[in-house]
């Protein structure tokens, strides 16, 4: 399992430094290689099947970003494993600017949680832009005798064991998402993990399950049946995408969960070509249209620089190792 640097100890050159130092020697090849970029199709490596949100927003932007850098940039689809055989194949690739990864959450937490990684999270690949962002929503059977976060914390602690939480698996972003806030509020209750987010939100929707991590528009039907309630929204602040919910963070303070992608790199991919693909990110997200899809889709542009990303990411880091080392998750 990878760990954070910084612990003081002497240890081998690492992969990234190895590969650094090979650019370096060939820096007057990557210059004027430079000047022919993009030489062949660009690929975004989108780490899940067709049509979620992950998905349908990297087709948006390679659709925009293929005309802005003059070139054509394609979509692939390898999902499996948790987002790592995706994130597998982009670690392997050439660090030409050819090869992207419109990286999820999951491609953090299974740093923490699985195994045998094939590759180094950290040290294989280097952040890109951020693209969007999408609120995480607490949703409850709508007969759960709770309005609140703090009436549920009150009735999970009076009932130790008793209510049930689901996910669409270990590792999920929705089963660490609950994790945390199973830790934050130090309640009791038990995983039922589902091969999906669909079958979770019918129990949910159903009265078979007590309560469950979701976005806005994956719980909007369930909530105008009446079958669900949702009590708050993860962001640190109130969202527009989830308008009138109070956030988790009044109650237990320090709780933000939110779903988001971003486009990864190989390591070695040179600076010139991170800075151009992040600066024409930004001019794509800047575009009304683009803005105006990816609401329809209950997120948001993400803006930001190499460095905002990278800041978050470490955030992300922080938050997940905690939470998967104390639900014991493991991903195999």
């Amino acid at each position: 399992m990878s760990q954070e640097p910084g612990t003081g100890l002497a240890r081998p050159l690492s992969r990234r430094a190895i590969l650094g130092g090979a650019v370096a020697l060939a820096a007057p090849g990557i210059a004027s290689a430079q000047g022919d970029w993009p030489s062949k199709p660009i690929r975004i490596v989108v780490p899940f099947a067709p049509g979620g949100t992950t998905d349908i927003s990297a087709r948006l932007l390679a659709a925009h970003l293929g005309a802005r850098l003059g070139g054509t940039v394609v979509v692939e689809n390898k999902a499996g494993a948790t987002t790592t055989i995706g994130a597998a194949e982009v670690a392997r690739a050439a660090p030409d600017g050819h090869t992207f990864l419109m990286a999820p959450p999951p491609f953090v937490i299974v740093q923490f949680a699985f195994p045998n990684l094939p590759y180094d999270p950290e040290k294989d690949f280097r952040p890109v832009a951020m693209v969007l962002r999408s609120p995480f929503i607490l949703a409850v059977r709508a007969d759960l005798p709770v309005r609140s976060v703090a009436e549920l914390v009150a009735l999970a602690k009076s009932r130790p064991g008793a209510l049930t939480y689901g996910s669409p698996g270990p590792g999920s972003l929705p089963h660490v998402a609950t994790e945390l806030f199973r830790l934050r509020t130090g309640i009791d209750i038990l995983h039922v993990p589902y091969r999906g987010g669909g079958p979770a939100l019918l129990d949910l929707a159903g009265g078979r399950l007590d309560l469950y991590f979701s976005t806005p528009p994956e719980t909007a039907p369930h909530v105008q049946s009446g079958r669900v309630r949702v009590l708050a929204v993860a962001t640190p602040q109130p969202s527009p995408l989830a308008p009138g919910l109070p956030t988790i963070a009044s109650t237990v303070p320090g709780l933000h969960v939110e779903y988001w992608s971003g486009l990864m790199a190989p390591a070695a991919t040179p600076d010139a070509i991170v800075a151009r693909v992040n600066r024409e990110t930004q001019a794509v997200l800047a575009m009304p249209e683009v803005g105006e899809r990816l609401a329809a889709l209950g997120s948001a542009p993400a803006p930001g620089s190499v460095e905002d990303f990278a800041r978050m990411l470490a955030a992300e880091r922080v938050q997940f190792r905690e939470a998967v080392a104390a639900a014991g998750i493991r991903v195999q």
